[in-house]
């Protein structure tokens, strides 16, 4: 291994960043980390649609993308790699998921306004929209508009992780946005 700085590695394109990690070069696995676990947690969050879980899966998602680095056939592809390990945990995570409240745990306090009731059901009712909103798109719509909004995939990506043309991917989300707006529409 040829002697890179920590600040290289920053700048350093995911092939070589992936293959330095496989060789176990740790600092290089660090720059991956902070390149992607921003958008590993946003895209958790939209799956998982709550906070509670999101930097555990996050953190079992890399846990495991380090002992299978080695293993990733195509290093320029560690992005999508590991957007598909995190999108895997995640809904790991919702089928296991046994959410009960414990009444007696929860101290009485003022919450912030942000935290207030109104503002919570308000966000919770914008969540629940465009959940129900997302759910009637086709899939391959929703897939498209998921990768793309959320996760911030190229369309060039999207296309290569569904296996599908930049074109169809293009009018796929084009069509998603046409239909979230509309169902969105009624929620103003």
């Amino acid at each position: 291994m040829s002697e890179i700085r920590p600040r290289d590695l920053d700048e350093a394109d995911d092939r070589t960043l992936a293959v330095r990690a496989a060789e176990g070069d740790v600092r290089a696995f660090e720059a991956i980390v902070r390149r992607y676990g921003r958008l590993m947690r946003v895209y958790a969050r939209r799956i998982l649609n709550s906070n509670a879980d999101v930097d555990d899966v996050v953190q079992e998602a890399f846990v495991q993308a380090w002992s299978k680095l080695p293993e990733l056939a195509d290093p320029a592809s560690v992005k999508t790699w590991l957007m598909r390990i995190v999108g895997n945990r995640s809904i790991d995570r919702i089928r296991r998921r046994r959410e009960h409240a414990d009444i007696d745990a929860v101290a009485e306090y003022a919450a912030p306004e942000s935290q207030s009731p109104h503002a919570k059901a308000q966000a919770a009712s914008l969540d629940e929209a465009l959940s129900r909103a997302l759910s009637e798109l086709p899939e391959d719509q929703r897939r498209c508009w998921v990768l793309r909004e959320i996760a911030g995939y190229s369309y060039i990506d999207i296309g290569a992780e569904l296996e599908l043309p930049v074109s169809t991917v293009r009018g796929l989300i084009a069509r998603a946005r046409k239909n979230l707006i509309r169902e969105m529409e009624g929620w103003r």
